[in-house]
């Protein structure tokens, strides 16, 4: 058997189907073994691991691979694990060559942008949702207000002065279904009152670019440093500009206090808006998370939140606290796109958060992510101590510098070895010339049972 991801373990994804959740999850890795998506040696994850993530009793786990092991589809040893069986291919009847295949399928991803989804926490998200149903009035049924949900909405204004710092009326807040489509509604405010350009970072998502440019906007790149993050120094003319100030995407540092100061002088000078990115902005581990920029002028700064780096992006849940004058502008184009998003999950998130459990799920998450993150630059210190670890220690991604020329050869060896893994250069901004050769590393994605093998696997390709 080679020595790949297979020996580590892979996270499993499976689709439980049929009458009952034994027979689904046996029926389901049956077809895995017998399709060849899980091929002869991999190991599959503990009983434990795997009901953790699937969210399901162990015992249930436990008899299905025990069933597909009498049958001989799995193996399991004492100290081995349970692994997929070795068995013979049918003799098939000569085909012509295909072309071969490139790369596998991954079966760890360390790409950016997502949390460990695996860790949501259903049972406190249930207890929440069943009370908000239990005590929503009759108009929660209805189209509502266009705003959000008003319990929503007074829970948030509450939670964000005293969680980041960012000052917020109720009636200044706007529920979206996450950072993509309050950018969006942005971009046609924006247009609508004749802005031409909203400058960006010279790294960042190409997404939240084109959707930027499919409102007609053009988009300068400011110059980016090391040291003291985005120049906001360089803002000259009218109109916006979209930043990351309390942890860069994917750079990694903080906007420094002069350059978040410039950012608030220019606004003012000019009438211009900041569009504050706050994506990760509770995760911060070596000291207090700093605040939102939003706080130093609440009538020049939009400021974006979501639950999806702290809970799940499945949730579609995001929110925008809006100046004064932008409030009827925002919620006139909501209304034309999008009326209102699902007015219970608005309901479930308040009580989340008004309950306690949402500060109590994040500083559990706060931990583990740290964790990871201690794990990962120890790992490098001793298997690849070429490759440094910059930015500073918060959110669920990391950047890794690597030797000069080697950026691409690493993330195709990734590839090979199960690993879907993002280079530095997929962020850069087109505007912006060559830079040095690094990975994003997302230690936030993978779940507590593929964690391990991950960063296994990531070793293993490093120079």
């Amino acid at each position: 058997m080679t020595d790949s991801w297979a020996t580590f373990g892979a996270d499993l994804h499976v689709e439980l189907r049929g009458g009952g959740l034994r027979a689904g999850l046996t029926e389901a890795l049956r077809d895995a073994v017998r399709g060849g998506r899980l091929a002869p040696g991999v190991r599959l994850p503990s009983s434990r691991s795997l009901a953790a993530d699937l969210g399901i009793a162990r015992n249930t786990v436990a008899d299905a691979y025990a069933e597909l092991v009498a049958e001989g589809w799995l193996t399991a040893r004492q100290g081995s694990g349970t692994r997929v069986a070795a068995r013979s291919s049918p003799r098939a009847a000569k085909r012509p060559v295909t072309q071969p295949q490139v790369r596998r399928t991954s079966a760890y991803s360390l790409k950016p942008g997502a949390p460990d989804v695996s860790s949501f926490p259903r049972t406190q998200w249930l207890k929440a949702a069943r009370r908000a149903l239990t005590d929503a009035p009759n108009d929660a049924f209805g189209y509502g207000d266009t705003r959000g949900r008003i319990e929503l909405r007074t829970v948030l204004a509450d939670y964000l002065a005293r969680a980041r710092g960012v000052h917020a009326d109720p009636s200044r807040i706007i529920v979206c279904s996450g950072f993509v489509h309050g950018l969006r509604l942005m971009g046609t405010v924006l247009r609508a009152r004749r802005v031409r350009e909203v400058a960006v970072e010279s790294y960042g998502l190409d997404l939240h670019w084109n959707l930027l440019a499919e409102a007609g906007l053009r988009l300068p790149a400011l110059p980016f440093g090391r040291r003291l993050g985005t120049d906001t120094r360089a803002l000259d003319r009218e109109g916006a500009v979209l930043l990351t100030p309390a942890h860069q995407f994917p750079m990694g540092v903080p906007l420094h206090p002069a350059r978040r100061a410039a950012a608030v002088d220019w606004a003012r000078a000019t009438g211009g808006v900041i569009l504050e990115d706050d994506y990760d902005g509770e995760f911060r581990y070596d000291r207090q998370p700093v605040g939102a920029l939003q706080g130093l002028d609440p009538e020049h700064v939009v400021y974006f939140g979501t639950a999806s780096k702290s809970l799940a992006p499945g949730l579609r849940l995001g929110w925008m606290v809006l100046p004064e004058a932008l409030v009827g502008e925002v919620a006139a184009a909501k209304g034309y796109s999008d009326w209102s998003t699902s007015a219970l999950d608005q309901l479930t998130l308040a009580e989340f958060i008004s309950s306690g459990a949402y500060d109590r799920h994040v500083r559990g998450m706060r931990q583990r992510y740290r964790r990871r993150r201690d794990e990962l630059v120890a790992a490098l210190g001793e298997r690849a101590p070429s490759v440094r670890v910059t930015g500073i220690a918060a959110g669920l991604h990391a950047v890794l510098e690597l030797p000069e020329g080697t950026e691409r050869s690493v993330v195709q060896a990734a590839a090979w070895q199960g690993l879907a893994l993002e280079g530095l250069s997929r962020f850069r901004h087109e505007g912006v010339g060559p830079g040095g050769d690094a990975l994003v590393v997302g230690y936030g994605t993978p779940s507590e049972s593929a964690w391990a093998g991950a960063l296994e696997a990531l070793c293993r390709v490093l120079p």
